[in-house]
């Protein structure tokens, strides 16, 4: 393990091979000039990520570190000097650490055994799968026909791949009322209104985002794409994309990331749906709880306040709006 300082930043990088004064004089260029300190270790409180989890900044640190001839770097990453052990962090994300050295990026844990699960109507209720009766009945169907109990990660799996929201199988599902199949999906019965009132709509329910009519545009553009020419004007009928994204959970959870992959799965379903295509602008909306610091909110004294199991409203606003920006 080496470090490299700047500021009140510390750079952890872990090698598998001993690293050369030329190795060490390029990681101080490609860290903007950071002071390599030859200590293996470092004393005082460090905030950076968890150990059991690589950054995406580690993942693209050490490919950069590979194009540039530099061999044998596993993992690099970022750390902030804090003053005492009480210094704020993220416990999602982060973790706060007595000194830097060999074992930073050391991980103890032993993985979870396989669990096979013999009742897994109550493992459903346990671990709160959200699994229909007709999804445990199926389970255990196919647990006999196995012969041998499911694991915790089939019970998991399932419950995750055949849910509503990578199924649609309520949207899309038939619906037998006394009996007679009713013609009309939930899904079927939206996608009627615009085949009745299409209007200006180009194509809507296909693609994971709706496009309409735009304006007629001019385009500045080579005239031939494939080889050097001449700018001209042309007219181009313009389409125009609508796409809405929620991400509730993952926002609550880690309010940066969470938001930062809301706005940009929003960007590439957009993007994704023609060719040609830019983004020109987009919004984000969000919604928390009341701080509970107003009295006018009587309702509110009904149930006392709960701790916050996530982030709070104020670490979601301020956080999902930098990551969405």
């Amino acid at each position: 393990m080496i470090h490299f300082f700047k500021g009140n930043r510390i750079y952890a990088i872990s090698s598998a091979k001993e690293l050369t004064g030329n190795d060490i004089e390029k990681l101080t260029w490609l860290l903007g000039g950071a002071e390599y300190i030859k200590a293996r270790s470092l004393s005082g409180f460090f905030v950076g990520p968890r150990r059991e989890m690589a950054t995406p900044w580690s993942t693209n640190a050490v490919e950069i570190t590979q194009n540039m001839g530099i061999e044998g770097i596993v993992r690099m990453e970022e750390f902030n000097e804090a003053i005492g052990n009480d210094a704020p962090f993220d416990p999602m994300l982060q973790s706060l650490n007595e000194g830097l050295n060999q074992d930073i990026f050391t991980i103890l844990h032993e993985p979870d055994p396989i669990r096979h699960i013999e009742d897994i109507s109550a493992y459903n209720q346990q671990e709160g799968l959200a699994l229909s009766p007709d999804e445990i009945e199926y389970l255990d169907e196919l647990s006999r026909k196995l012969g041998r109990p499911l694991t915790d990660s089939e019970v998991f799996g399932f419950s995750q791949v055949n849910s509503e929201h990578c199924r649609h199988k309520i949207f899309n599902g038939t619906f037998i009322i006394d009996g007679v199949e009713e013609q009309e999906t939930l899904f079927s019965m939206i996608r009627e209104t615009s085949k009745v009132h299409p209007n200006l709509i180009v194509s809507a329910y296909k693609d994971n985002v709706a496009f309409v009519e735009g304006p007629t545009i001019s385009q500045f553009a080579p005239e031939q794409q494939d080889r050097p020419d001449f700018f001209t004007v042309r007219e181009v009928e313009s389409v125009i994309s609508l796409k809405a994204e929620t991400h509730n959970f993952p926002t609550t959870v880690e309010p940066f990331n969470g938001a930062a992959t809301g706005s940009g799965g929003e960007i590439r379903d957009r993007m994704a749906g023609g060719k040609g295509s830019m983004p020109i602008a987009g919004t984000a909306v969000y919604m928390t709880s009341y701080p509970r610091n107003c009295d006018s909110h009587k309702w509110e004294s009904a149930l006392a306040p709960r701790k916050w199991l996530y982030q709070s409203p104020e670490e979601i606003l301020i956080k999902a709006s930098n990551g969405a920006s």
